[in-house]
């Protein structure tokens, strides 16, 4: 049998362009939940777009992250009884481990002031990302508390289930109506991540996935809005040539194939000129001269400084190393 002249080899994901509130340089992104959020987050990042993500460190769950929402908004600090120690440290079982220090003091702090940025960056984002990676959650034996990470304490403490679709419904409506309460004109979009948590299991990482996008797209109408990237590595990047070597998370060029998907969606045009502009100068920053001294470099260097005052000028914002 003859072959098509051309066969696509990729089943693609029809995206629409969104046509409000779309991100360009005077919007303010918070990004939260799982370490996917931090992969979309490092290429705002990279091209100066104002972001802040997860104050307190990546989040897996949904439940986790409506916990912290909440007390934010409530402005419950954290006090001596929210944190233990354990193993030489003292933690949070509402953050992750990146905040968990030796001195109670210092972690308290570190707690309330990522709090109060929290609270801060939920009245004033023009969209926020929130990343689920799963449905599954440990629960606290002696104080009934879902925890956002357990922080290496033995399982023996804690019982682990899974959120049903209408937990994690009802979890996902609660923090937007709370988000809407404080902040009605800013964009909430949801997405699932495309790290396989085979932790669990395989058929339970499934699972899990399955209760997450049911329960989004239960929120879908309600005014919330849902990016693809699960879906995104799962059919268009079909293949393991996509993973790191864990075989777990997304490699590089999946993760930048998901973020060009994302940008040609959620990204305005109008943005597009300012992200050229921004990579040249990032490519001149981490370019190495043959001979630092040469008139040529130096010319190279002059011409980069100009393009850097042009867009620190335009753009306050941004700083450049």
């Amino acid at each position: 049998m003859l072959l098509p002249y051309f066969m696509d080899f990729q089943t693609k994901i029809p995206l629409v362009k969104q046509t409000t509130n779309l991100i360009d340089y005077n919007a303010n992104v918070l990004l939260l939940g799982s370490c996917f959020s931090e992969n979309i987050g490092e290429k705002l990042n990279a091209f100066k777009f104002k972001n802040t993500q997860n104050p307190f460190g990546i989040l897996f769950h949904p439940k986790a992250i409506e916990l912290l929402i909440s007390r934010a908004l409530d402005d419950q600090e954290f006090i001596d009884k929210d944190v233990f120690f354990y193993n030489e440290c003292w933690h949070c079982y509402m953050a992750h481990s990146k905040l968990s220090h030796v001195s109670k003091p210092v972690l308290l702090n570190q707690l309330n002031e990522a709090l109060f940025l929290l609270k801060e960056q939920l009245k004033k984002a023009s969209h926020i990302i929130i990343t689920l990676g799963t449905a599954w959650v440990y629960q606290h034996k002696n104080t009934q508390l879902t925890v956002a990470n357990c922080h290496k304490v033995p399982q023996k403490h804690f019982n682990k289930y899974l959120l049903s679709v209408k937990e994690t419904s009802d979890s996902i409506s609660t923090l937007a109506n709370k988000i809407k309460l404080i902040n009605p004109k800013a964009s909430i979009l949801f997405t699932v991540s495309p790290v396989r948590h085979i932790k669990d299991g395989f058929v339970e990482n499934m699972q899990s996935k399955s209760h997450l996008l049911a329960a989004i797209h239960q929120n879908v109408t309600k005014g919330v809005s849902y990016f693809p990237s699960f879906e995104i590595m799962m059919d268009e990047l079909r293949d393991y040539r996509f993973y790191k070597q864990d075989m777990i998370h997304p490699n590089a060029t999946a993760i930048n194939y998901i973020w060009s998907r994302f940008k040609d969606t959620w990204v305005h045009t109008n943005a597009f000129n300012t992200m050229k502009e921004v990579q040249d100068v990032q490519n001149g920053l981490s370019h190495k001269a043959f001979n630092p001294t040469s008139t040529a470099h130096l010319q190279f260097l002059e011409k980069l400084k100009l393009k850097i005052d042009k867009l620190t000028e335009a753009f306050p914002h941004m700083s450049f190393k």
